[in-house]
C-alpha cells in the first residue's frame, strides 16, 4: 500500500524554535481534526498509518515535538519538559488555524493531552489516550531511561530491526520481521550514506533521568490533569503488556471518568502501533459514536 501524501507543515513557536509537522487531508475537511502527539522520543511518522486512514474525512496534523524528528533541537535538558511541548502545540494549533480537536496521544503525547485540559480545555473536542494514564509505573519508566539518549546507534538497517525487535519481542510477540524492519524505519532517520542514526536530541533522555532522580522515587500523579477530561469523551488504550499503563489504573480511569471507553489490545506492550485494522476500527467507532 503506497504511503498517503501530506504537506510539510513548518511553524516557530513563541519561544522562537522552528518546528515540524505533517499536515494530512483537506484543511477544509468537515470533521473535526485530530492532533496525533507522539512519545518520548518519538516522531510523526509513528502516526503515518493512522493518520493516512484518519484523512479520508479529516485534517490529521502530526507534529515532531521539540527536539524530535525535523523539528529543531532546544538549548538544554531542562527545555525538554511536557509543559514547554504542550506550549508547542498551541503555537502549532494557531499556526495551523484549528481552535478545537480530538487528540491523540502516546505515552508523553497523553501527558501532553491531559495537559491541555486543564490549561486550554476548550482546545479538546475529544481525547484518545494510548497507553498512558494518570499514573505511571515505575518500572516502566526506569526502564525507558535505561535506553533514551544512551542507546547505541546501529550500523545498518538490518541491525536496527534487530536491535528493536531484541528490546520489545516479549511484549509484541506476534510481529513480524518485516514489521520490525518498518518500526526501525519510524524510530531512526537516515544519515548521508543512507545507514540510520538516532531521531531524537539525547538531552530528551537526560532530561527524564534528572526527573526521576528528583523525584527520589514518589512519582506525582495526574489525576487532577485527567479528571479536567470530564467534558469530554476519552478513549483509553491500553496495550495487555504494557509496563506504563497498568490494568489497575486503567480500572480506575474508567470509575473516575463519565464517558471513558477502555480498550485493551492484546498482545502489545508500550506502545501500541495504532496500525492495525483492528485499532482502525476502535479509534473510527470510537469517533463516530460521539459524532466526531
Amino acid at each position: 500500500m503506497q504511503p498517503t501524501p501530506y504537506r510539510d507543515f513548518l511553524y516557530t513557536t513563541q519561544e522562537g524554535l522552528r518546528l515540524y509537522a505533517r499536515d494530512y487531508g483537506e484543511r477544509t475537511a468537515p470533521k473535526t481534526p485530530v492532533i496525533c502527539l507522539p512519545g518520548l522520543t518519538r516522531n510523526s511518522k509513528d502516526f503515518e498509518a493512522l493518520a493516512g486512514f484518519l484523512s479520508q474525512e479529516r485534517r490529521v496534523l502530526c507534529p515532531d515535538l521539540r527536539g524530535r524528528g525535523l523539528s529543531e533541537y532546544a538549548g538544554g535538558a531542562d527545555a525538554y519538559t511536557p509543559q514547554n511541548e504542550l506550549m508547542d502545540t498551541l503555537d502549532l494549533m494557531t499556526a495551523a488555524g484549528i481552535h478545537q480537536a480530538v487528540f491523540i496521544g502516546t505515552s508523553r503525547g497523553g501527558i501532553i493531552t491531559m495537559l491541555m485540559a486543564a490549561f486550554r480545555p476548550v482546545a479538546l473536542k475529544a481525547a484518545i489516550l494510548n497507553d498512558i494514564g494518570p499514573e505511571v509505573e515505575a518500572k516502566g519508566l526506569e526502564r525507558i531511561a535505561g535506553y533514551a539518549g544512551t542507546m547505541e546507534t546501529p550500523s545498518t538497517w538490518d541491525e536496527a530491526a534487530v536491535k528493536l525487535r531484541m528490546m520489545n519481542e516479549r511484549d509484541f510477540p506476534n510481529v513480524t520481521g518485516g514489521e520490525w524492519r518498518a518500526f526501525s524505519q519510524r524510530t531512526f532517520a537516515t544519515d548521508e550514506n543512507g545507514a540510520p542514526k538516532m531521531d531524537y536530541d539525547p538531552k530528551i533522555g537526560t532530561a527524564m533521568r534528572k526527573g526521576l532522580d528528583a523525584a527520589k522515587g514518589e512519582l506525582p500523579d495526574m489525576w487532577a490533569q485527567f479528571k479536567a477530561l470530564a467534558h469530554v469523551p476519552v478513549l483509553a488504550l491500553r496495550g495487555e503488556n504494557s509496563d506504563i499503563l497498568s490494568a489497575d489504573t486503567l480500572a480506575k480511569m474508567a470509575e473516575e471518568h463519565p464517558a471513558l471507553t477502555a480498550v485493551t489490545l492484546p498482545d502489545q506492550g508500550h506502545a501500541p502501533f495504532l496500525d492495525s485494522e483492528h485499532e482502525f476500527s476502535v479509534i473510527s467507532d470510537f469517533l463516530e459514536r460521539h459524532a466526531l
